[in-house]
């Protein structure tokens, strides 16, 4: 299998970097394809903690060529940020490393500011945003009113589009009650990071042709979970693009065809960050237990994630709208502790058991109740597992129950934070 899309099967948070890094080892191109500095991936790599929020996983391969494609949003300052920190630590020594689309449409701060006006206005009923202005920014591409990576390379361009646009938000500022913004101060410095981000703009679609037409191995990173895609996912509580894996080719520009697999990452048990149904959330010792032993704090905004029980029908849900073919599971490590592990198998919902979200997804899951089944705990350490056969029997009653519901393979199974500990099952061998 070539060609590769990686998404989060879930509400986001399921260790897609550690996975995508782990498939770079053989891969030639990483795509980063939809949205913004809101998606954190944290990568283990000898101990050491690396987080990235604009620059795809697979960046710690010096021969990888990592992408950002059109359907993504970039902040431009912290983007560069980023970049300079990678290339402090000699991560990036060449800017061919990393392209980026000059068609990206740019977060500017006053999407900022209006993201946080907004969840301070909505009180209790926010939407819990990471309020880094990542809807602000879609809703400009969409109105036809954003700032491009490209206008921020041209003086005159810049300066007559941020002109059309400002007094507009300004306007909308003042009724949020936050500071408005000053022209020739936006225009100036977004022109210097301009600069500083120009050896790093290219043509991604260009790139990835070619790369078909090799034979290369191309690996796309989705960010955030399929829960959270603003189709079909929990809506309001929702992001502001598409995360199921056909974005991947809306974003980059290429057609289906080139899709040889799409892997979802799967969490052992949930995690959500912010507000929206979470049916299988849990108040007790198991779910502190889960946000402790998990490091469950958000990479991007340091926030604690709600922790619950796994959730076979929501992946279910992902499954049928990203067209799953295999899976990975990430922190099974962290059941080890656990005497009984429950798994949320249906929903009783107006008389009925729905084991599927095909009718209204976000009534069923408001308002039904989860159907729970029991697992035995194994009660023992998984590092170093590198094998499906070392792992204790209820672990692998557990991961083949999960199989057989979702009718998809598991690939992957990650046995600890560490880069090297991950389970490549048969199904698993195509991807390497």
């Amino acid at each position: 299998m070539k060609n590769i899309v990686v998404v989060g099967a879930q509400w986001g948070d399921e260790g897609k970097g550690k996975i995508v890094d782990y498939l770079s080892l053989t891969s030639d191109v990483v795509v980063r394809f939809q949205g913004g500095p809101n998606a954190g991936h944290t990568i283990v790599i000898e101990g050491k903690k690396f987080a990235l929020h604009h620059i795809p996983s697979g960046i710690f391969q010096k021969k990888i060529q990592c992408l950002i494609t059109n359907g993504v949003v970039v902040d431009p300052i912290t983007c560069f940020e980023e970049i300079s920190k990678l290339r402090d630590q000699e991560i990036i020594s060449d800017p061919s490393q990393l392209v980026i689309s000059p068609f990206v449409h740019c977060i500017l701060p006053y999407h900022k500011s209006i993201d946080t006006g907004r969840e301070e206005k909505m009180g209790k009923n926010h939407l819990g945003t990471t309020q880094r202005g990542i809807g602000p920014a879609y809703e400009d591409k969409v109105v036809r009113k954003g700032i491009r990576l490209k206008d921020l390379l041209n003086s005159d361009d810049l300066k007559k589009k941020l002109s059309a646009i400002l007094e507009e938000k300004n306007f909308y500022l003042k009724y949020l009650q936050k500071s408005t913004f000053d022209l020739s101060d936006l225009h100036e410095s977004y022109l210097k990071i301009g600069e500083k981000l120009k050896p790093y703009i290219g043509y991604p679609q260009k790139i990835l042709l070619e790369a078909f037409a090799s034979r290369k191995k191309v690996l796309f990173e989705g960010a955030q979970g399929a829960l959270l895609d603003i189709d079909h996912g929990t809506y309001p509580f929702v992001t502001s693009s598409n995360t199921v894996s056909a974005a991947a080719c809306v974003s980059s520009g290429i057609g289906p065809q080139n899709i040889d697999a799409v892997l979802g990452i799967v969490k052992a048990y949930t995690t959500r960050v912010g507000t929206g149904q979470f049916p299988t959330e849990l108040h007790d010792e198991v779910g502190q237990y889960f946000l402790m032993g998990g490091a469950e704090f958000g990479t991007t905004t340091g926030r604690k994630r709600r922790c619950g029980w796994l959730d076979l029908v929501i992946l279910r849900h992902a499954r049928d709208t990203s067209g799953l073919t295999h899976l990975a599971i990430t922190k099974l490590d962290i059941l080890n502790e656990l005497s009984e592990i429950q798994v949320c198998v249906g929903y009783s919902y107006k008389g009925k058991i729905f084991t599927d979200l095909l009718e209204d997804h976000e009534e069923i899951l408001t308002h039904g109740k989860p159907v729970y089944r029991a697992f035995a705990g194994w009660k023992k350490s998984l590092m170093n597992i590198r094998q499906w056969s070392d792992l204790p029997a209820q672990a692998q009653a557990y991961l083949k129950h999960m199989e057989e519901y979702l009718e998809t393979p598991i690939a992957f199974v990650s046995t600890s934070p560490e880069r090297s500990d991950v389970i490549v099952t048969d199904t698993g061998q195509a991807y390497i």
